[in-house]
């Protein structure tokens, strides 16, 4: 049997099974409507009409598939599927009742880590940096503890991007190729196998949210494709010594760089670091460059115009990181290039809506821009 034979059951097995569970659920949202759809009205809300945000049901149904079709157990994806549980519901609950706070959900994902350590035994007990390495490698529940912190963070990373459609599931599939890719390079080609696996469910679930936004992922889907992004990040290093735990950061660059960001601009303006806002990288592309440009389009077209530009942004630090996988200081400036270049775009689209707007006399153009920059901070 050659690899496609191998493989193609479990491709299609997981991308047919999200895929089908998300056309159920949009065509039977009548039903459900009453505790799945999710309100267009809020700060951080695009689109123009109330949306089934439970796509997190699809991945969890199109997981079980793949591995259904696995003689006796998987040896990586069963014990993931069990691990991300906790993330998942947690996040569903919030979908389904909107009173989950966002401590309790990044608990439940910090469960999950612990519960994958559980299950399969790696945890991280290196970051390449002399110093910590010792201290994780020498000390168990440290190295935990971290790790569980890391999968929070990572997955709290993908519900943070998840403001317009395909944005986070494309993002996603950028990191998990990226991530397959590396390993197929270290002579990992079991996990680069799982990263295939994960790409087809998250597929499935991809066509049927870009580009018109038939169903969404939700807090239960974001938290749930986060997980299972940042175990195999975790894993990568830890089975293949000679690749770079900066090459599993740098492949999940976007988000993490976008989660940092955000943090830090709200601590900047004394807000709770879970603050809602529309300051974040792809509302600005939205609201700066999108409206501006592609003013005649449908609201739902220019929600998923957002996209593909982000898109671009999260595969440049993915393809260093499979370029320089074995190399920590050439990863190490490319995530700071990364973070620059982040910074960079950011300010540049502060400024850009003013730009713009040339038939604004210069003093209140100045004016106007000063406001708007005091606002953004």
């Amino acid at each position: 049997m050659n690899l496609l034979d191998e493989l193609l059951p479990l491709l299609l097995s997981g991308f047919l099974a999200s895929f089908a569970v998300c056309v159920l659920l949009v065509a039977t949202k009548r039903w459900h409507g009453a505790v799945t759809l999710d309100n267009h009205e809020g700060v951080q809300k695009f689109h123009t009409a109330p949306t089934p945000r439970v796509g997190g049901i699809a991945l969890m149904a199109g997981l079980f598939a793949a591995c259904s079709q696995i003689p006796g157990s998987s040896e990586l994806l069963a014990p993931m599927i069990i691990a991300g549980v906790p993330a998942f519901l947690f996040g569903l609950a919030e979908d389904l009742t909107k009173r989950v706070g966002v401590r309790e959900r990044l608990l439940a994902t910090m469960t999950s880590g612990v519960l994958a350590w559980w299950l399969t035994g790696y945890s991280m007990t290196r970051v390449d940096v002399w110093g910590a390495d010792i201290l994780l490698s020498s000390w168990l529940p440290l190295s935990v503890a971290f790790t569980a912190f890391a999968v929070a963070g990572v997955a709290n990373a993908i519900n943070i991007i998840d403001g317009f459609n395909g944005l986070a599931s494309g993002t996603a599939l950028i990191c998990l190729a990226a991530l397959g890719l590396i390993a197929w390079e270290a002579g990992d080609p079991l996990l680069a196998k799982l990263c295939l696996v994960l790409g087809a469910v998250i597929l499935g679930f991809w066509l049927a949210n870009f580009p018109l936004g038939k169903i969404f992922l939700g807090d239960g889907g974001a938290y749930l494709t986060g997980f299972l992004i940042a175990w195999v990040a975790v894993m990568l290093p830890m089975r293949n010594p000679e690749v770079s735990v900066w090459a599993a950061l740098l492949a999940c660059a976007y988000p993490v760089l976008e989660v940092g960001f955000s943090m830090a601009r709200r601590f900047a303006r004394s807000q709770h670091p879970g603050h809602p806002d529309r300051l974040h990288l792809h509302s600005l592309v939205k609201s700066r460059v999108i409206k501006k440009l592609l003013l005649r389009w449908k609201p739902v077209l220019r929600n998923s115009a957002v996209s593909p530009l982000l898109w671009l942004y999260a595969l440049l630090p993915a393809l260093l990181a499979v370029f320089f996988y074995d190399n920590t200081p050439a990863l190490i400036a490319s995530f700071v290039a990364s973070a620059i270049l982040y910074q960079l775009l950011y300010r540049r689209l502060v400024h850009f809506r003013w730009k713009l707007i040339s038939h604004v006399p210069i003093g209140a153009a100045a004016a106007a821009n000063k406001a708007a920059v005091t606002r953004q901070g």
